[in-house]
């Protein structure tokens, strides 16, 4: 139970960070398109693992795992926009990947549907990161400092999961980037 949950808080840590470098993309996104681009393909991975952990979390707490269940559910907020964060995530990593490989007249709706779905999730996603804020804070840095990394059982193996599904993103990131070319051109119209 312990393990899951830090892989969880440890995994969030880095989204954190890396959904912060897309953030800075969209600052000048037309300018910053490649970065854009690649940084959301580098978070596919992480974030699957996220959702995947997350999930085995909840089948685990509501199968009636004894620890699971000792430790408790999360505050009734955060378990009712949890499945809205998942779906709104999936359809902004999902629309943002179509764009890669549509052209023709469903492009401009694709095109709103991902920066809608951006908005939306920008505004659901902030309030779960507040709500897990202190848990992150609490169980992460364990699994990343080298001290306390000897006294948390398993912390290699998420250090290692989550490693490699970051050079996994970075993977198809790489393998993307030359379907950026046509937007740069044309401005993605």
């Amino acid at each position: 139970m312990e393990g899951n949950a830090r892989l969880t808080a440890a995994n969030a840590a880095v989204l954190l960070v890396v959904l912060a470098a897309e953030g800075f993309t969209l600052l000048g996104v037309r300018q910053m398109l490649t970065p854009h681009v690649f940084i959301g393909m580098v978070l596919i991975p992480p974030v699957l693992l996220k959702v995947g952990s997350t999930c085995w979390r909840f089948a685990r707490y509501y199968g009636g795992a004894p620890a699971y269940r000792r430790k408790g559910p999360p505050p009734v907020v955060l378990r009712l926009l949890g499945p809205v964060v998942v779906v709104l995530t999936v359809v902004l990593l999902a629309s943002g990947v179509a764009l890669l490989f549509v052209r023709g007249s469903d492009l401009s709706l694709l095109l709103k549907a991902h920066k809608a779905s951006f908005v939306l999730w920008f505004g659901a996603m902030t309030i779960h990161v507040l709500g897990h804020l202190v848990e992150v804070a609490r169980l992460a840095p364990r699994d990343w400092l080298r001290h306390a990394r000897r006294d948390v059982g398993g912390a290699g193996t998420r250090q290692w999961l989550i490693a490699a599904s970051l050079a996994i993103g970075a993977l198809l990131g790489v393998l993307t980037l030359s379907r950026i070319g046509p937007w740069l051109v044309v401005g993605g119209q």
